[in-house]
């Protein structure tokens, strides 16, 4: 690549610096092993950092109602309502939503509080989930006609026969 190339791509930021976002960051199941295995093979592994996680692990709320008036931000990232990572189930990847933020940055930092809120536009639920307004469109609409399908394959209940008073 020339001189005037690299200098020229050093100098003009990609789309996302220019709006003052990251893009998320996924990390495969494989990925966080290898990297787990060289902590415990170098000593890495603080057994003080374990007993700190375990504590935690232990105050963790266990439902809505246990966490709905806790502190906030929240620092229970393994929820799975936690707005700060992801974890898909089938391949167990890690997606960090804001890789460039510390969780107490974070403005939101609980799905179901923004559900308690109710009625925020597009704009607004892609800030909070580090998305843009189309890719929040575009699951809405998919989640949409999932609800569709699943309502169109419900039997029909017919009425109740007679008055209601039965005999």
């Amino acid at each position: 690549m020339s001189e005037a190339k690299r200098s020229e791509q050093a100098i003009e930021p990609d789309a996302d610096a220019r709006r003052g976002r990251r893009r998320s960051k996924t990390m495969s199941r494989k990925e966080i092993a290898r990297d787990l295995r060289r902590q415990r093979a170098l000593g890495e592994v603080d057994p003080e950092i374990q007993a700190i996680i375990a504590e935690v692990e232990a105050t963790r709320p266990r439902s809505r109602a246990g966490c709905a008036n806790g502190p906030r931000p929240c620092m229970f990232v393994s929820c799975k309502h936690h707005l700060y990572l992801d974890v898909n189930p089938s391949t167990g990847s890690i997606k960090l939503n804001f890789p460039d933020k510390e969780i107490w940055e974070m403005e939101e930092t609980c799905a179901l509080d923004v559900a308690d809120r109710g009625g925020i536009t597009l704009e607004e639920v892609g800030t909070i989930m580090n998305l843009t307004r189309e890719r929040i469109r575009q699951v809405e609409t998919r989640g949409l006609l999932k609800l569709r399908a699943i309502a169109d394959a419900e039997p029909e209940v017919p009425p109740p026969a007679g008055d209601g008073r039965g005999r």
